[in-house]
């Protein structure tokens, strides 16, 4: 089972290094780590340089501009050749050394087409600091028209299915992902799977955590989503997931005092 992962960077030296050590600690190793590059300025392209000796032929990597996060993702995507593709964004890292053996245990059944887990955001000057725990356990496909989605850097999916249904829809400044999501699990009911694990360490910050503003653009963009599917919602139905996330940061908060 070879599994693609796929990290877009930009400007990413002081968090890519983690990134890429997580992915060499990983106890399978047939895997191949694509890294899309938007013709970073800070030393990222040489730090690239500086482990491909430690991957050999299972790093490629390519430097370039590029249309902004989910056109990179789109890029790496096009290029995987693994029978599984994931994405790692270029500050999270795997949170243990067997995720992906986990991953690649689960799609030996061949009736599942895609699997998810947990993920948690850590404090960016303190990574054993978890300030959220997001668990995509209570998920199901109905809290979609809610706007909940299981947490996409878990997200691992066999790359014909990406070839059938397409890519990101890059029109989504900001909510590109949840659409994605919505067409695959939502619109064509992909067979998915829920692995009890946690699989991603996430600094907290990034464009989906930046504010009201960044919030209300990511409503606008689920609205829409949902709308372009045929798929009935309004803003008092997308409000209520932020009731849930209150939950969560609160829950993880409380559970880091014990």
């Amino acid at each position: 089972m070879r599994i693609s992962i796929i990290t877009a960077c930009y400007n990413s030296a002081h968090t890519l290094r983690d990134t890429m050590e997580s992915v060499l600690r990983q106890s399978h190793t047939d895997f191949e780590y694509i890294i899309i590059d938007g013709n970073s300025k800070d030393g990222t392209t040489d730090l690239i340089k500086s482990f491909e000796p430690r991957f050999g032929n299972r790093l490629r990597w390519v430097s370039e501009p590029d249309a902004g996060l989910y056109d990179a993702m789109n890029k790496g995507i096009r290029q995987a050749t693994g029978d599984v593709v994931g994405l790692l964004n270029s500050d999270d890292f795997f949170t243990a050394d067997n995720i992906l053996e986990q991953i690649a245990t689960a799609f030996e059944n061949e009736d599942i087409d895609a699997v998810y887990g947990d993920v948690h955001y850590v404090k960016a000057d303190n990574l054993a600091k978890c300030v959220r725990y997001y668990s995509s356990r209570p998920f199901r496909r109905g809290l979609m028209r809610l706007g909940f989605m299981p947490a996409h850097p878990s997200f691992y999916c066999r790359r014909d299915l990406y070839l059938q249904h397409g890519v990101f829809d890059t029109s989504y400044k900001v909510a590109a992902d949840f659409e994605q999501l919505l067409r695959l699990i939502y619109v064509h009911n992909i067979r998915t799977c829920y692995l009890p694990i946690d699989c991603v360490t996430m600094r907290a910050g990034g464009v989906s955590n930046a504010g009201w503003r960044s919030h209300l653009n990511i409503m606008r963009d689920h609205r829409r989503a949902l709308r372009s599917h045929g798929i009935r919602s309004g803003y008092p139905l997308l409000a209520l997931r932020y009731f849930y996330k209150i939950y969560e940061v609160v829950k993880s908060r409380c559970m880091s005092l014990l």
